[in-house]
């Protein structure tokens, strides 16, 4: 017989209760840095078509014709032959969706729906009803409803004005759930915590204090990033069990120490953890400025017939190169030191980019660089 069959549920009340006690200054709950494995949303994907449009759907594609000729064969209406039809007023679209867990036959969804086609603007359309499958292929939800457009657009004489993104929308509840995900939650003797950061240290420490605060052998850590815990069979109680287990507090882990670059806006993250060596720095910078000025070459009075004006072009080329200056960069120790060091040298972003790996290699700075 399972030994938690036995447990008042106010022992679990009680068992939180006496852990925040002894709560560290810089703790913070299992919850915000594990979940339950098995416990998490499901995409979804489906194609359909949006009807009601005033005029700015796909037109004449070929994909939407064929689907609206489908769609109204489904209905019961067969168009005469060579008769085609040209839909202004329909658009295809992709409707997508999360299936969050523990969803329920009945429950209500949002979806995003977005053009696949030509259409101008979903403004106003009508998605009809479109099955929503998972990667396993199977119908989980049906979507059906009035599009909400955060946007607008007028045109009139070849002129057009268009505010936000006209060609996707939202149905807020605009799908129902017709089948269950099932998860593994109440399988077995055990639940797994996984943790959102592979991190040894934090997995030592969450199984620490699940069993400081339980008891001995109630989780193991298996590697850096999942913790396996006993956990009681009966539904009711497993659930009680996680929801005292996730409030438990546990001390955080000092972090790696990282240095993130942006590639494509610039911008330069660092974390707490970065440290930097004695180094000295030099950096100039180089800058290369070309003007072109257009000039106006006539012929001469004695030129030969057919001579024409000529409009030429003249570059200045200028070379312009900063001296750099030898700086000398102290060990930091704390983040608030290394920015204090970084903003002395006056550089870009862009220039902290090459700085800060420049330092890596040379060893002078403690931290792993990653570039977005």
């Amino acid at each position: 017989m399972n030994r938690w069959t036995f447990l008042p549920r106010w022992w679990l009340a009680v068992m939180v209760a006496w852990a925040l006690t002894w709560a560290p200054a810089h703790a913070t709950r299992i919850k915000d840095v594990a979940s339950v494995q098995g416990v998490r949303s499901n995409q979804l994907v489906g194609y359909g078509l949006v009807v009601g449009l005033d005029g700015t759907g796909d037109g004449n594609n070929a994909y939407t014709t064929r689907s609206l000729a489908n769609f109204m064969q489904q209905m019961g209406i067969s168009l005469p032959q060579g008769v085609t039809v040209q839909p202004k007023n329909v658009a295809a679209v992709l409707v997508t969706a999360e299936l969050p867990p523990f969803a329920r036959p009945g429950q209500t969804i949002d979806v995003t729906v977005s053009s696949v086609g030509s259409a101008k603007s979903l403004r106003g359309g009508t998605l009809i009803q479109t099955p929503l499958r998972g990667a396993d292929g199977q119908v989980y939800a049906l979507a059906q409803g009035n599009l909400v457009i955060a946007g607008a657009g007028a045109a009139a004489g070849g002129s057009s004005v268009t505010v936000n993104h006209l060609n996707a929308g939202r149905i807020p509840n605009g799908a129902l759930v017709e089948a269950t995900v099932p998860t593994p939650l109440l399988l077995g003797e055990t639940v797994t915590l996984a943790l959102r950061a592979d991190d040894f240290q934090t997995a030592s420490r969450v199984a620490g204090a699940i069993n400081q605060a339980i008891g001995d052998g109630t989780a193991q850590a298996l590697d850096g990033r999942t913790v396996q815990v006993r956990a009681p069979r009966d539904p009711n109680e497993r659930v009680a069990f996680l929801a005292s287990l996730e409030d438990l507090p546990v001390a955080l882990a000092t972090p790696t120490a990282r240095v993130v670059f942006n590639a494509r806006t610039g911008s330069v993250v660092l974390n707490q953890a970065v440290k930097l060596a004695p180094a000295a720095i030099a950096h100039g910078n180089l800058s290369i400025s070309i003007s072109s000025t257009p000039q106006v070459s006539q012929p001469g009075p004695f030129a030969p017939p057919g001579a024409q004006t000529v409009v030429t072009e003249k570059a200045d080329i200028q070379i312009q190169q900063e001296g750099g200056k030898i700086m000398e960069v102290e060990a930091s120790a704390q983040l608030a030191d290394v920015v204090r060091a970084l903003n002395k040298l006056g550089a870009t972003p862009q220039d902290l980019l090459a700085i800060l790996q420049a330092l890596k290699a040379a060893g002078a700075l403690q931290a792993e660089l990653e570039v977005l």
